[in-house]
């Protein structure tokens, strides 16, 4: 007797029907909005200073995007495919766009003129 080969019934994701994922969700987000209450206060002071660094961190991260040519230029400048990802991924969560696509209001990059100056400066080394 051999044992049933199910790689022809497969399900449509890892998760099959995503029951056990749905609870789960269901009570983390019920967890959160409890804590959210009562902890939130307490907390919120010591996490704006971080959020702040994050978020300047975030947009530094989508101006060297751009002004270096987004994915290849940053590997360029050294960073590692995985840092890069890494970076999006923090960046579409905080802001809810892809560094590419990201606008900030008021904003205006002129990435002739920066890349002008830099060459500039890596010819007078």
């Amino acid at each position: 007797m051999t044992a049933p080969d199910f790689r022809s019934a497969r399900m449509e994701s890892a998760e099959g029907y995503g029951r056990a994922r749905q609870a789960w969700v269901k009570a983390v987000n019920k967890y959160l909005a409890v804590m959210d209450k009562t902890a939130g206060p307490i907390v919120a002071p010591y996490l704006r200073p971080i959020a702040a660094r994050l978020e300047a961190g975030l947009m530094g991260f989508w101006l060297l995007w751009h002004l270096e040519g987004g994915f290849e230029g940053l590997q360029r400048l050294g960073m590692s495919r995985t840092t890069i990802y890494r970076n999006i991924k923090h960046f579409r969560l905080a802001t809810g766009q892809h560094p590419d696509e990201y606008v900030i209001p008021g904003v205006r990059l002129d990435v002739e003129k920066y890349l002008a100056k830099r060459m500039e400066k890596e010819s007078t080394k």
